[in-house]
């Protein structure tokens, strides 16, 4: 039996920005998607999942997805048999990155959903091209669902964030970093020195894609997933050596 293949949604996502790549591994594995707004820190966010999640597994993180998932790397590294992070980021947040996220909560209490997504996930962050309207009105759909509170929740986890980058040196399993080529939040250079922290770790930039490339471009985000899933546990057996 092949290890449950976990997914952790981004900022404002649920399930359905991870739908194509469900469908393409539902088959042949274990899938779960685990929600993440829950919680107004990503230890305590990290912490109630664990006690849902199987003994061990694969974990797919998106945007705070990815930042849930480092926690979870961090405090249990025994039960994560590989890891692929998406569109985030190992870094604390700034003093002033974490005000910045104020306006936004500010049109969250007060009903205004649309403009706080706008703020978030401004539509240049996503891949110009005739897919990008329907990618937007995804990314609202899936932000309703979550709701503000939410919303909220979510943002409260991300300001209060840890520095990461010590866990992810650390890791031993086989690693995905990528990231979309068009994403102006968590640009490729900031993927680049991340998956440069971790040992062996295989950097994926996705063309034609911007902050979320498991709805823009999921075709190629699932063969990079699936190659990822193949690989084969050489990054434990030299740690091991």
């Amino acid at each position: 039996m092949r290890d449950p293949l976990v997914f952790l949604p981004g900022l404002m996502c649920d399930a359905e920005v991870f739908a194509g790549q469900i469908a393409a591994f539902s088959p042949d594995y274990p899938v779960c998607v685990m929600p993440v707004s829950h919680g107004e820190r990503l230890e305590e966010i990290a912490s109630a999942l664990m006690h849902v999640l199987p003994p061990r597994f694969a974990l797919v993180g998106h945007s705070m997805g990815g930042m849930v998932a480092m926690e979870i790397l961090r405090r249990a590294p025994e039960r994560v048999s590989r890891i692929a992070l998406m569109d985030t980021s190992p870094l604390a947040e700034t003093p002033q990155a974490a005000a910045d996220y104020e306006p936004a909560i500010i049109k969250l209490k007060s009903g205004r959903l649309q403009e706080a997504v706008e703020a978030l996930v401004p539509s240049a962050s996503l891949a110009a091209g005739a897919g990008r309207p329907t990618v937007r009105a995804q990314l609202l759909e899936m932000a309703e669902r979550v709701g503000e509170g939410g919303i909220i929740r979510q943002l409260r986890a991300m300001q209060r964030r840890r520095d990461y980058q010590p866990t992810l040196r650390r890791c031993k399993v086989p690693t995905l970093v990528m990231c979309g080529a068009e994403d102006l939040l968590m640009p490729p250079k900031r993927h680049e020195f991340m998956a440069g922290l971790i040992p062996y770790a295989r950097l994926e930039v996705i063309a034609g894609a911007g902050h979320l490339p498991p709805l823009e471009q999921p075709e190629a985000t699932t063969g990079a997933l699936r190659a990822w899933l193949d690989q084969p546990y050489v990054l434990q057996a030299r740690a091991d050596a």
